[in-house]
């Protein structure tokens, strides 16, 4: 492993010196591998590495190139990580996110035109009357990423999609019997608007966190029971 890792780090070195970009193809692997002063072998294993966590692609018959290192890309693997978690790791996350979601909802507020701000009011119009907890689901997912993209930051946004995937936000309202869960949604979903709208990154903030701290205090409950 020692090795393996040395080959890692030189790879790595090279994108970060800027030798290898995003989507440079990299040298064949008897070459890169006489390069670097390391074993075919062990550069195989590490390329192996590096193509699990989304820096590499291997393309069979073609070569192996640097990702677009987006960084939604690269946090891939915590969101694989949080879809794995049971309820009580799920509170952790749930705390995490509660820190980040709400700081990029002010940022949000102080960033958001007029049409950003429509474009929120017609997601929160398009949730059905009636709409079932799946329904529901989406159109949070949704929600929520529309603010978050809003605020700015493709790292902050990258990091929070990896906590809130389709996976964990389900398997916490698909087991939600509270009653009024989509009008309550709705109607914190509009607060959250109206600040956004108002410019008020505080206010932004202090309910976004209430929104997150909703959740939380029912898994709470649902871990207890």
């Amino acid at each position: 492993m020692a090795v393996t890792d040395a080959a890692i780090d030189k790879i790595k070195d090279m994108i970060v010196r800027g030798e290898l970009g995003p989507g440079d193809r990299l040298p064949p692997e008897k070459e890169l591998a006489a390069r670097l002063g390391l074993s075919r072998s062990s550069m195989r294993e590490a390329v192996k590495a590096l193509e699990v966590i989304r820096v590499l692609d291997v393309r069979r018959g073609d070569g192996t190139y640097v990702t677009s290192l987006q960084p939604a890309l690269l946090l891939e693997a915590i969101s694989f990580v949080t879809d794995m978690h049971d309820d009580d790791s799920l509170l952790e996350i749930f705390g995490v996110r509660r820190v980040l979601e709400s700081h990029a909802t002010a940022l949000a507020a102080q960033r958001a035109s007029a049409e950003d701000v429509s474009d929120l009011e017609r997601e929160i119009a398009s949730l059905p009357e009636g709409a079932d907890i799946e329904t529901l689901v989406e159109h949070d997912l949704r929600f929520h990423r529309d603010i978050i993209a809003l605020a700015g930051n493709t790292y902050l946004s990258g990091l929070l999609e990896s906590l809130t995937s389709q996976t964990v936000r389900a398997r916490v309202w698909r087991g939600l019997t509270e009653s009024g869960a989509v009008e309550r949604t709705l109607a914190e979903h509009r607060a959250l608007t109206d600040a956004i709208a108002a410019g008020d990154a505080e206010l932004a903030e202090a309910l976004a966190i209430a929104h997150v701290s909703g959740v939380e205090s029912w898994l709470r409950r649902a871990a207890r029971s």
